[in-house]
């Protein structure tokens, strides 16, 4: 070979090196950034080349598919009642994205999950069109029903748990929107009429899980946790050493009891059974902040929960004066909670003070309907022993048979509650919110622990209460989970 063609060949050799040096370094080094580039439309032409997997609800689909037009997206996603799932399921945009297990279950539902490389395998080989998994939830759609519909025109959230396992039952927020409407290319105006600028209501936010309010005298269950875990109390029955109006350490502030009850020196059942602010900020200060916090965190306040969508960490400060944990141990001051932290509490107390971890996938399914992974129930923490659980179920109990949660009354069935009526705004100059959290138990165990949270501006300020707006709600969810 002569001298001109030895160059052209070496020339040539370098190239075919450089390609092969820039390919792989393309496939290996910037994959991962080139996937996720917002400008790489082949990642969600790919992402709706066909039907994602569904998720499904008691054995039917709550998602679906349609085949589209005028675009290059070939599928894009339906939602039966999507309203009433939208918490659940979120969105499956072809602009806006995925949310809730739309987007956490993402690439399983895609198909592209890796667990599912078997199922790609064979699909290839036999020339079928490429399937995503289903992800099966632990909703209970008569109880998601009941929730939904009883939260109706109200802004709200409820949750409702299996305290036994932690499984999600039901998880409701109101107001809400349809997933369907903004699932294809062309939504816009339907994307805008939801955004939260457009639209204070917010529709799109998911009110279980994300929103932290005050709880109110819901939070005394936590405080009744305390002192009885504590020491602070032996004897739910007996009389406690609480003034009436009680004055908390390092202020000159008087704490109050709502409506003129009388609470002086009131036993920790009709403390409970009355809501009475002076006994419960006392017994918080007795307590102590350590301690106080410390049983709070047991019940999964301050940390964020993955059920396995992410819930906001519901907080109790850690660094507080003493009038300020007197405040925050009846549910005031800074103490803030998500409805699925309360249905939290609500639950650790029903099954025997062993509170389970949250989860709303019982099993992600192949294409063939095949197991794929299963959920074990994990046990999360013990915020109670089974002597002190079973006291605070006899108090919520009361609460429900002579107290303010008449309202969830269930003939035959053993219901505990506790209302609460959370102020808020510059110096409560805002509607309350009313709250209820309930168990319901027979003789198998307590199936059903809910919590519910009603933002209602509208209503008559003297008529918001837990009793009145909420327990209703849970009561019908709790009727739904037992079948009555």
């Amino acid at each position: 070979m002569n001298k001109p063609l030895r160059r052209v060949a070496i020339f040539c050799g370098l190239l075919v090196l450089a390609l092969l040096l820039r390919v792989n370094y393309v496939q290996f080094v910037q994959a991962d950034q080139l996937n996720n580039d917002k400008n790489n439309r082949r990642v969600a032409i790919n992402q709706f080349a066909q039907p994602r997997g569904d998720i499904i609800v008691d054995g039917k689909a709550v998602t679906g598919h349609a085949e589209t037009t005028g675009s290059d997206f070939k599928y894009k996603r339906t939602y039966t009642n999507g309203k009433m799932w939208a918490p659940v399921t979120g969105y499956a945009s072809q602009v806006y994205g995925t949310t809730m297990l739309e987007g956490v279950e993402d690439s399983f539902l895609t198909g592209d999950d890796d667990r599912l490389f078997f199922n790609r395998t064979i699909d290839l080989l036999t020339g079928k069109q490429r399937q995503g998994g289903n992800v099966v939830t632990t909703l209970n759609a008569k109880a998601q029903k009941a929730a939904y519909n009883g939260l109706g025109d109200k802004k709200g959230a409820v949750v409702a748990l299996d305290p036994r396992t932690g499984a999600i039952l039901a998880m409701a927020s109101t107001p809400s929107y349809d997933p369907s409407t903004i699932a294809g290319s062309n939504d816009g105006d339907a994307w805008a009429a939801l955004d939260k600028k457009n639209n204070p209501d917010d529709p799109t936010q998911n009110r279980a899980l994300r929103i932290t309010y005050p709880p109110g005298s819901t939070f005394k269950l936590v405080t009744a946790a305390a002192a009885l875990e504590n020491g602070q109390v032996t004897d739910i029955d007996a009389k406690t050493d609480s003034p009436d109006p009680y004055t908390p350490e390092g202020t000159t502030t008087q704490l109050k009891n709502e409506g003129g009850i009388k609470c002086k020196d009131a036993t920790l059942r009709d403390a409970l059974r009355q809501s009475c602010n002076t006994v419960f900020g006392k017994l918080g200060t007795k307590v102590g902040l350590k301690d106080m916090v410390a049983e709070a965190e047991k019940f999964g306040f301050n940390k964020e929960q993955f059920v396995p969508v992410r819930a906001n960490a519901s907080n109790f400060d850690t660094k507080m004066s003493t009038d300020h944990v007197a405040q925050s141990s009846i549910g005031q001051f800074d103490t803030a909670a998500t409805p699925l932290q309360m249905a939290m509490v609500a639950s650790a107390i029903a099954n025997n003070g062993v509170l389970m971890q949250p989860y709303e996938v019982d099993k992600l399914e192949a294409p063939n309907t095949s197991t794929v992974s299963q959920t074990t129930p994990k046990q999360l923490s013990t915020p109670l022993s089974p002597k002190n659980a079973q006291a605070l179920q006899s108090m919520m109990e009361t609460v429900v048979t002579s107290g303010t949660g008449k309202n969830a009354k269930i003939p035959g069935v053993r219901v505990g509650g506790k209302t609460g009526t959370a102020q808020h705004g510059v110096n409560n100059d805002k509607a309350p919110y009313a709250w209820f959290v309930s168990y319901a138990m027979t003789d198998h165990g307590s199936p059903v622990a809910v919590a519910v949270v009603v933002e209602d501006g509208a209503a008559n300020r003297d008529d918001i209460t837990g009793g009145g707006l909420a327990a209703p709600i849970a009561k019908s969810v709790m009727e739904a989970v037992l079948g009555k």
